[in-house]
């Protein structure tokens, strides 16, 4: 993109409350374009299990996008690690359960343990959503994954409500 796309990205979501949905590589890109990487939430930083059997905690079964989740569940998949991510900035709806992880990996650089699976935020007075479900079609053709990612873009046109205030993980 150049600078003028960049700018009228940033403002279509920023400034006239548009939403943008992001998938999988989305954090995978852009990385020479700071404003980029705070508008979608963070940038990847490796797959330290590559495609796995990524146990997940669902934090947030009331926000749309997630609503339809068990608590907990198992996705096959290739599950991203966020580096520039933080809690302070957004609300996470579901993370890996990391008791349940080879925390002895290569390529963990998260020291907190808190490895976002999907999460939500305002941007200006539009909305963001990323997941990292999607490298595969075997995740993508799951009808909770198919589900999720219809249910993110109602919530990003506002076309639903659902909670974007950051907060903390919660205890253990």
């Amino acid at each position: 993109m150049d600078d003028e796309q960049k700018a009228a990205l940033l403002s279509f979501v920023k400034d006239d409350g548009k939403g943008f949905i992001g998938g999988h590589t989305a954090i995978d890109t852009n990385y020479q374009w700071p404003e980029y990487g705070e508008m979608v939430g963070g940038y990847f930083d490796s797959h330290p299990w590559n495609t796995f059997d990524a146990p997940v905690i669902v934090e947030d079964r009331e926000h749309p996008a997630t609503a339809h989740f068990p608590k907990a569940f198992v996705i096959n998949d290739e599950i991203y690690q966020a580096k520039a991510y933080s809690r302070d900035k957004v609300r996470v709806l579901a993370r890996l359960d990391e008791s349940k992880l080879d925390m002895k990996a290569k390529n963990i650089h998260r020291t907190d343990g808190d490895f976002a699976v999907a999460w939500v935020k305002e941007y200006g007075k539009g909305r963001v959503f990323y997941s990292t479900f999607g490298h595969h079609d075997q995740a993508l053709n799951r009808p909770d994954i198919r589900k999720m990612y219809p249910e993110a873009i109602k919530w990003a046109l506002k076309m639903t409500e659902g909670d974007a205030t950051p907060r903390p993980r919660p205890s253990k």
